[in-house]
């Protein structure tokens, strides 16, 4: 079996080894593959390993030797898995390799804004503290997350561990999604209610339609004033513009923000200079620990294909 790897890079930048692919016979790996030149570096393996880089219909049907898709990640809409499904060729994700990782990063961008640790600190390195004739100074307000309402809209794996972090901090946590089930003191809410009454609203819910945009100008000014908004999900599920509207008229009081609409966003996204929404590069996946465990599961996937049992199938 023949395996290329199209897009290697952002799983593996080089902390990691891609070795374990030559148990399977010959294999190449690409840290990056532009669209057009798919079908030059795919043509003739057996397998492809994929991450963000399309693969159409049409640069499919030319692979004649195609026998197996496995990508990098949980979502699989770069793949057109529907021409797969007719022509058998497996299509195999990785649904649950992040969830601690995610739930991290979520309350690292929470805890920026309560405790702004970054705007002290480069304070202090600036001298700041040298000069100041106290034991301590403040450069913008502290809150403790005790008390405070967290409401996580998507309530799966992710929003699961969200849930326990939060509760470790002493908040009360709501929850919206199409399946409630009782998950310790979780109080499942319609998403109006959650929204008008959370500090701290974190989006932990698929893309599809009827969340593409569901963060928009009426959802954004039905929230406090003083709440903070996270999204560690698909960055379309957030209407940008409305979402920079609001942080400048004082709507509401932050953001954090580990994905967007386009990535990399354009350079000119009007979120880009507001100094209350931090913006992390779609890294709350991207631990050592966390693409360990990716490539663990690729492997394993591919595994299964080869014995038979095909798992993780997205179709």
């Amino acid at each position: 079996m023949k395996t290329v790897v199209i897009d290697g890079y952002a799983e593996n930048p080089g902390d990691l080894s891609w070795d374990w692919l030559g148990e399977y016979g010959e294999y190449a790996v690409y840290d990056r593959t532009e669209e057009d030149r798919v079908l030059e570096r795919a043509d003739g393996y057996d397998m492809i390993i994929a991450n963000k880089t399309p693969l159409t219909r049409e640069t499919l049907s030319k692979l004649k030797e195609l026998k197996y898709i496995g990508l990098l990640s949980t979502g699989f809409n770069i793949v057109d898995w529907e021409y797969c499904k007719e022509k058998g060729i497996p299509v195999c994700n990785v649904p649950t390799y992040s969830t601690d990782a995610v739930a991290q990063c979520t309350f690292a961008h929470i805890l920026e804004f309560t405790n702004r640790v970054a705007i002290h600190s480069a304070s202090v390195h600036s001298g700041a503290w040298s000069r100041n004739p106290d034991f301590c100074f403040r450069e913008a307000p502290l809150w403790e997350l005790k008390g405070k309402t967290i409401g996580i809209i998507g309530f799966g794996k992710i929003g699961k561990a969200v849930a326990d972090i939060a509760f470790a901090f002493g908040m009360r946590v709501l929850a919206n999604t199409n399946h409630p089930a009782p998950y310790k003191d979780v109080e499942f809410t319609d998403r109006d209610t959650l929204v008008a009454q959370s500090d701290f609203i974190t989006l932990h819910c698929p893309l599809n339609p009827s969340t593409k945009g569901m963060v928009n100008a009426e959802f954004l000014g039905k929230m406090k004033k003083s709440a903070m908004i996270i999204n560690t999900s698909r960055g379309p599920v957030i209407d940008e513009t409305a979402l920079a509207d609001a942080l400048k008229n004082g709507t509401i009081a932050a953001a954090g923000l580990d994905v967007m609409e386009f990535e990399p966003p354009k350079a000119d996204n009007p979120l880009f200079g507001l100094d209350n929404v931090t913006i992390t590069p779609h890294i709350a996946w991207a631990g050592f620990e966390t693409r360990s465990r990716l490539m663990g599961i690729v492997k394993e996937n591919i595994d299964a294909f080869i014995a038979g049992n095909p798992v993780n199938l997205v179709y």
